[in-house]
């Protein structure tokens, strides 16, 4: 039979306020400044904050002084009776336009990883300054091409190609259809696009504006000097056997060109030496948006830490519709109260993820001092762990802290999971970090010699001569996040 029981259990369950801190910790610098607007524009009880004296103390707070925590914090605000530790959200509960108006090259972009000063007080610097901003492909191509003189027309195919080439520097686009689709009087020919080409062919590196990888290939090969060893060769091979290259069958290339295998084996070093895609080594403009969440500073000898300015909410309680609101009748049955209570949790969610951020930032810069100093080769092991017990923090909000989050210093700007190498064996019994020995394979590489280059297998030997044990397989994968290519193809006769 039915019957109805009673039974008494325990759940853990987040408040609204828990899941929104959650939340906004998470997100990155670009996403919570959108959040912030979008609270901006659909709570009345949110204002913008267009003060600038709270933006010169943000810029010269100490770590640990909260007067440099949050430009936008308001008494209403503060008075909340039901207000949380800060450490709540901390706690292990939360682990559950047109041709001519092409825009120029804008210096202030932030890029990762640019090297700048290393030493010395930067305090009140600018942080784009560590940063370099490469232009990009059609930036490029379009400061190269206002050196000529050329007629309306004229400029303007040659626009047309540039803004036409894919991001690795190709033409894919058959010139029949490009001249369909340009409406200029009278009709564009084929003729006319294929002349503009050869004059985006020319304005800067051999290889843009191919539109196959034999032309890309062949354009590099005819820009050599004509005394160039294994051209002649290395341009039949590029032009009629890619294919028979590409799977080395080095005797029937050589019966079908008719040359010797040492004129062979130097026209194959050659060819490999090339570029395939000769437009990635211009700048991207998706690289360009990153913003650092927090700036670090030598002053007096000491690392400081401080939020960016920028990252700062400009967001406060509008503190006369918070008193007018208080002071009519049957406000807290009032559906704007809701809206109150949102604002005023926003304001206090805001201010916990910019101090969590700042106190895992400092206990980063605390660990890695020495990668302050001496660079990538000095980056110890660390994970984690190591931060959360320092800060009494659970793991799960060390990792929301630390991810899409990113720190502006001296020699660069580096996401914060940058300083979280892993940690490999030595033959002493220490350990060392994985970016100490990627530092390290980059300067034995550099200082190789380019006739007889460094194998994997040399590599990994050299570095168990400085007590680092690593595999070959390792080197080979640490190489090629490095973007280095093997042995034989960094061969130079």
């Amino acid at each position: 039979m039915p019957s109805i029981e009673l039974r008494t259990r325990q759940s853990l369950a987040l408040t609204p306020r828990l899941q929104q801190s959650v939340r906004l910790l998470q997100l990155s610098s670009l996403e919570f400044q959108q959040e912030l607007r979008t609270a901006l524009d659909t709570n009345p009880f949110l204002e913008y904050d267009s003060s600038d004296t709270e933006d010169v103390a943000l810029a010269t707070a100490t770590p640990g002084d909260e007067s440099g925590a949050l430009p936008a914090t308001d008494a209403v605000a503060a008075a909340e009776p039901d207000a949380l530790p800060a450490e709540a959200v901390t706690s292990e509960t939360l682990d559950s336009g047109g041709p001519d108006d092409m825009p120029g090259d804008f210096s202030g972009d932030y890029s990762s990883r640019s090297s700048a000063r290393q030493n010395g007080d930067s305090d009140g610097s600018d942080p784009a300054e560590w940063a370099r901003s490469q232009p990009t492909l059609r930036e490029q191509l379009h400061d190269a091409l206002r050196l000529y003189r050329l007629d309306d027309r004229d400029r303007a195919v040659a626009r047309f190609i540039i803004e036409a080439l894919d991001d690795d520097g190709y033409l894919r686009q058959n010139l029949a259809d490009l001249a369909d689709s340009v409406d200029l009087e009278p009709e564009l020919t084929e003729e006319e696009l294929l002349v503009a080409l050869r004059l985006v062919q020319s304005l800067d590196r051999p290889g843009l504006g191919a539109r196959s990888l034999s032309e890309c290939l062949l354009l590099q090969l005819n820009a050599l000097p004509a005394e160039t060893p294994g051209r002649e060769v290395a341009r039949q091979i590029v032009e009629h056997h890619l294919e028979r290259l590409a799977r080395r069958e080095q005797a029937e290339l050589q019966k079908q060109i008719g040359c010797s295998a040492e004129e062979l084996r130097v026209a194959c070093a050659l060819v490999r030496k090339l570029d395939p895609k000769p437009g990635n080594c211009y700048g991207r403009t998706e690289d360009n948006y990153v913003v650092p969440d927090v700036i670090v500073r030598q002053v007096r000898n000491k690392w400081v830490v401080t939020i960016n300015p920028a990252v700062q909410p400009r967001a406060r309680i509008h503190r006369m519709y918070a008193e007018l609101f208080a002071q009519s009748a049957g406000a807290s049955r009032s559906p704007l109260a809701q809206q109150l209570q949102e604002a005023r949790w926003l304001i206090r969610n805001a201010q916990q993820r910019f101090d969590t951020i700042q106190r895992v930032a400092e206990c980063i810069v605390a660990h890695q001092k020495a990668f302050f100093q001496y660079g990538e080769i000095a980056l110890k092991p660390m994970v984690l762990r190591d931060v959360a017990d320092e800060l009494g923090l659970h793991e799960s909000t060390i990792s929301r802290a630390t991810g899409n989050k990113y720190m502006a210093t001296p020699r660069g700007i580096f996401e914060f999971k940058h300083f979280f190498p892993r940690e490999l064996g030595t033959e002493s019994g220490g350990t060392c970090s994985a970016a100490a020995v990627r530092a390290l394979l980059k300067e034995m590489i550099a200082a190789e010699n380019a006739r007889d280059p460094l194998s994997d297998v040399t590599l990994a030997k050299m570095l168990a001569d400085q007590g680092v044990l690593v595999a070959r397989r390792t080197v080979a994968k640490y190489r090629h996040l490095m973007k280095v290519p093997p042995a034989e193809l960094r061969r130079q006769v």
